[in-house]
């Protein structure tokens, strides 16, 4: 077979040109894999915790519906991305074919992996659903996937079960650029801090900020604030609505004894909280968003509509080694780990 393109284009269906992850249809016929392409026997797909939300809200929590839904998509799109939210999630399982071109690489057929590309972008073919576990947003599936030339994996780890490895690699990208952002004596605010990205970029700010610097943790309500302080990744916790900017503004200021934050770092899953992560933020701050269910209009016209002069970074899944920095989070907190554990091995 051919060599296809490195970023998968020979798969767009429509519109023509366009990358896989923007095309609103890709090809996802197993039988043919291309010289530089990867097949995947599938699992177990995680879906983006914005996406799952819209997805599980419009089906009324109803489970048959769940998976109509998902099924729905993936044979209109090719692929599983919510077209509402426009995020995907990530897969694992077991490598099944790799073409030709690819051979050179440390990797062999029957190896584990865990996809680190998004499904928004993943030629996607699914049998069957085999059970919807609603709480952790995971889908347990017969399926197959591609991965591109360029598409990013990890081989699952030996010294953990791959449930619980797939939970924090799926928002692997919030704690590695979280590391990256933070700096020593900075105040940095977690919207959603009790969730799963959340808790790993609490945590990782904690690490970095140092002796002079505040973490922040945001929440919606007071009953998860047991869980941070037994965690112990925030100096302070604040019970606020994040859809409510300016009960967030008042709160987190007196949380900080009346100063704006450094940085906040939104990890919410729901729409509408833009503006709760810009305002308590002093000018010439950083504010970044991980949450997928973030919209560029609303920040960007919001930020300007306040007077704002604030970086806005957007939540990119990748940064470099982190899916390493991730992982190494668990080995090295045994609290995250048994959270994690107790949570999302299921």
């Amino acid at each position: 077979m051919a060599l296809g393109s490195k970023y998968g284009t020979h798969r767009v269906i429509e519109p023509v040109g366009a990358l896989p992850q923007t095309a609103s249809r890709i090809n996802n016929d197993m039988s043919v894999v291309w010289d530089n392409e990867i097949l995947v026997d599938v699992t177990a797909l995680n879906i983006d915790s914005a996406s799952f939300t819209q997805i599980e809200e419009e089906a009324g929590g109803d489970i048959p519906k769940i998976e109509a839904k998902i099924l729905e998509i993936v044979s209109s799109r090719g692929k599983q991305q919510n077209p509402v939210t426009g995020s995907g999630g990530m897969l694992i399982g077991t490598v099944s074919k790799i073409g030709s071109a690819l051979r050179e690489r440390e990797l062999r057929s029957g190896d584990r992996i865990a996809s680190l590309v998004s499904l928004s972008l993943t030629p996607l073919k699914i049998a069957r659903i085999t059970k919807v576990h609603p709480e952790i947003d995971r889908v347990d599936v017969e399926a197959q996937a591609i991965l591109f030339e360029s598409g990013i994996y990890a081989k699952l780890p030996e010294d953990m079960d791959e449930r619980l490895a797939l939970a924090a690699l799926d928002v692997a990208g919030a704690p590695a650029q979280t590391a990256k952002l933070v700096k020593p004596g900075m105040t940095v605010l977690v919207l959603g801090a009790a969730g799963k990205s959340g808790v790993l970029c609490c945590y990782e700010a904690m690490k970095r900020v140092g002796p002079t610097g505040r973490v922040i943790g945001l929440i919606p309500f007071p009953a998860q604030r047991k869980l941070l302080d037994g965690l112990g990744v925030c100096h302070e916790v604040v019970v606020a609505d994040a859809t409510k900017p300016i009960e967030v503004f008042e709160r987190v200021l007196a949380a900080n004894r009346g100063r704006e934050v450094d940085l906040s770092i939104n990890c919410v899953n729901v729409q509408g909280t833009e503006m709760a992560s810009i305002l308590p933020v002093r000018d010439e701050g950083t504010v970044y968003f991980f949450s997928m269910a973030t919209s560029f209009t609303r920040a960007a016209l919001g930020a300007e509509g306040i007077g704002k002069d604030v970086t806005m970074v957007i939540g990119n899944g990748y940064t470099k080694d982190h899916a390493e920095i991730t992982l190494w989070e668990l080995r090295e907190n045994p609290k995250l780990r048994k959270l994690f554990e107790e949570q999302y091995v299921k």
